[in-house]
């Protein structure tokens, strides 16, 4: 074989076999197909697409290029949650120690942010002391005493999604429904976990922002998680607006332990509790996660998911040198503010990276103070702008310039989650 004839059978609408298949994924992972030759492939998929046999092998080859983690030995059933990422989504960081305490576990590996999309390890490494690898023994460990772990994935785990990815980042392949399937599901399914829930995301600050697209991916994701013994159902929800008040690794987390304090956000606590309810069902565990979070078991765990991974949550968060306030043009209700532009604004003070090797800010970030349905009037501050870089101000107010709409009366209001989908 070579991957020249793959390239072109697939540029011309073919498609490939499983051999091709499983011989290219085993090259790309051990360097053997150089990067032009995998990007242009990549490209040819972006256009073409997979057939579901196509799409079934790939992922499979995908799984199979590293190790399959065993949680069999745990007392607790195992589930896990997974979302296709947007703006101020810092629900895995309250979810996982509230389905954890709800008498699962929950084997939450994460990734980190890139552009708009915040990442949960870069929120999660806000926290004095916290520390995102986690050996595999330490990790069952963890599971089994704790309940809750959201810690980096070994580099052993489908490493091919880890060559794919990092050339989708660069050659403008990421948006592609079989390419973005198998990157999640491959990663999630080789983690281990019996159940897993997926949000994914439709609106603005999502990948796809067409909730028809986000269908298609979700029917997709769960077709592949039920086909490798994975019980799997998916939430669409949407991501037109900013979830939450805050954009940024440090504003996340204290959103995030507000949230488990009792307070937070609305819409924050709705998706997380709708969630919750999947996975708790899914494990087949007697809990109310509504209940459980008001208790303060949640609470609880998280301290204790954070301090088993060498963070202290008692220590303050990090703030920003320089805040700076977004304010309204004009007089009306806020109709919406683009999550988008939010994402963008944050990026530009620093919270996002445009390459997987930038550096980011754990205190930079956007801080809504009005959000859809509030009336204003010219002048009134809209959001707090965090960076400990007064240059990059002016840039992230640019990336605001048209995130506001304005109207006269106030807007229906819309419902956050759009359709539940359990069969792919």
């Amino acid at each position: 074989m070579n991957a020249v004839d793959l390239i072109v059978a697939k540029r011309d609408g073919g498609e490939l076999s499983d051999q091709e298949i499983n011989w290219f994924i085993s090259g790309v992972t051990a360097g053997r197909i150089p990067p032009e030759q995998a990007a242009a492939l990549l490209m040819a998929i972006v256009w073409r697409g997979l057939s579901d046999r196509e799409l079934a092998t790939w992922t499979a080859a995908m799984i199979h290029s590293g190790r399959r983690l065993d949680l069999s030995a745990l007392d607790r059933p195992t589930v896990d949650k997974h979302s296709t990422g947007g703006v101020g989504d810092k629900v895995s960081l309250v979810l996982c120690p509230l389905v954890a305490a709800c008498g699962a576990a929950v084997p939450q590996l994460s990734g980190r942010g890139l552009g708009h999309s915040g990442g949960t390890l870069d929120k999660m490494e806000a926290i004095t002391g916290w520390r995102a690898e986690v050996g595999f023994d330490r990790f069952l460990e963890q599971l089994g005493q704790v309940g809750a772990v959201i810690a980096a994935a070994g580099d052993d785990l489908a490493p091919a999604d880890r060559v794919l990815y990092a050339l989708r980042d660069v050659t403008g392949t990421v948006a592609s429904v079989p390419l973005i399937a198998s990157s999640i599901m491959s990663k999630k399914i080789a983690e281990g976990t019996a159940g897993l829930v997926l949000d994914v995301k439709f609106g603005s600050g999502a990948f796809l922002p067409d909730p028809a697209d986000g269908e298609i991916l979700a029917r997709t994701m769960v077709g592949l998680g039920q086909a490798h013994g994975v019980e799997t159902v998916a939430l669409l929800t949407a991501m037109d607006q900013p979830l939450g008040w805050a954009a940024g690794n440090a504003l996340e987390v204290a959103e995030a332990v507000d949230a488990l304090a009792g307070g937070g956000p609305a819409d924050l606590v709705e998706v997380t509790l709708a969630l919750a309810r999947e996975m708790v069902a899914m494990a087949h565990l007697d809990a109310d996660p509504a209940t459980v979070l008001a208790s303060g078991r949640a609470m609880d765990t998280w301290r204790a998911m954070v301090g088993a991974q060498g963070g202290d949550p008692d220590a303050p968060l990090p703030v920003a040198r320089e805040v700076d306030q977004w304010r309204a043009p004009a007089d009306g209700y806020v109709n919406r503010i683009d999550a988008l532009a939010v994402g963008t604004a944050a990026w530009r003070l620093g919270a996002g990276r445009a390459r997987k090797e930038d550096p980011v800010s754990p205190v930079a970030g956007v801080r809504l103070l009005r959000t859809a349905g509030d009336h204003v009037t010219a002048g009134t501050p809209l959001a707090e702008l965090h960076t400990d870089n007064p240059d990059l101000l002016p840039a992230a107010h640019e990336a605001l310039a048209d995130a506001l709409t304005l109207t006269p009366t106030p807007p229906p209001s819309q419902p956050l989650i759009r359709t539940r989908i359990a069969e792919g």
